[in-house]
């Protein structure tokens, strides 16, 4: 069993940067992929990015590619998901992930955290 623990969610300003960790507990770490996915109000859950267990592979969606940065350090057992140039659209739930290999599915993915709150508003 993992537990995932979100924080670092909140309001910011279009065009800020906000990051986003999530620590996990209770397994080894560097053997869990780990992903980022979001869910806007009324719609899907929906891929963010990937990092491999090493931290090796990282894949983005389409729409956070040269904004958002994702990375890891298994030392603290903690995913990362740095957010710049953020926009209205970027508003969500955020919910980090672990599995066993990476993939953009949430059913890929075996444990999840309990999301954190992102508003992006002026």
């Amino acid at each position: 069993q993992v537990q995932l623990v979100e924080s670092g969610g909140g309001l910011v300003q279009p065009g800020g940067s906000l990051r986003l960790s999530c620590t996990a507990s209770g397994r080894t770490f560097s053997n869990y992929a780990m992903a980022w996915f979001r869910q806007a109000a009324g719609k899907e859950r929906e891929f963010v990015a990937y990092i491999s267990g090493s931290g090796g592979s990282e894949s983005y969606a389409a729409f956070v590619k040269g904004r958002f940065t994702i990375s890891r350090d298994n030392g603290v057992n903690t995913v990362y998901l740095r957010m710049n140039s953020l926009k209205p659209e970027d508003t969500a739930v955020y919910y980090c992930a672990a599995g066993q290999a990476v993939g953009v599915e949430a059913a890929e993915y075996d444990y999840w955290g309990q999301g954190a709150q992102v508003t992006v508003s002026s």
